[in-house]
């Protein structure tokens, strides 16, 4: 009589402990990756609380500067007529894109405050992109329309750029008194 060769299921124990190898490594693999992106998701969530600090610190308080101080400033100063109707266009302009790119920031600043708190996030990357570029687009034309211009205008008058000095000063002075509405 034949006995049965059990020799194929005499190894398949093995292969079974061999097969759990093969995972085993492919996960410890994966493993082995967690260290090249633990200082991307660092500075992700760094840059990112960084940008949420400075948006609100400093660009939204440069706008306000702007369109507070320096243009009431240059259209007060600006002379009647030509001057002053493309100062105000200037103005009015660049108050537009200042809204354009704080809403555009707003839309993204609840995923950013997800992706400083490391937290799974949906960030819009092309919302990025673009505020990055109508940026730098918006201050390049401050740059070489309205910053020449305004120079020129308050420059006729050393007191106009002062009293705009003093004023912007006073806007940020530290312990500056509290106004009342």
């Amino acid at each position: 009589m034949n006995e049965p060769d059990d020799s194929k299921g005499a190894t398949e124990p093995i292969e079974d402990f061999s097969h759990c190898h093969v995972g085993i490594l492919r996960k410890l693999d994966m493993l082995n990756e967690l260290p090249a992106l633990l200082e991307p998701a660092a500075r992700a969530r760094e840059i990112a609380a960084n940008a949420l600090e400075f948006f609100r610190e400093a660009i939204f308080e440069h706008h306000l500067d702007e369109e507070r101080e320096l243009f009431p400033a240059v259209l007060e100063s600006a002379e009647e007529g030509v001057e002053r109707e493309h100062v105000l266009a200037l103005a009015k302009r660049l108050t537009n894109e200042h809204r354009e790119l704080e809403a555009t920031w707003k839309r993204l600043e609840p995923e950013l405050k997800r992706v400083a708190k490391g937290q799974d996030s949906h960030l819009d990357v092309t919302a990025i992109e673009q505020l990055v570029t109508r940026y730098r687009e918006h201050a390049q034309f401050e740059e070489t329309e309205l910053l020449p211009l305004s120079q020129t205008i308050l420059g006729r008058n050393a007191r106009h750029l002062s009293a705009l000095g003093l004023s912007l000063h006073m806007r940020h002075a530290p312990g500056k008194p509290v106004t009342y509405i």
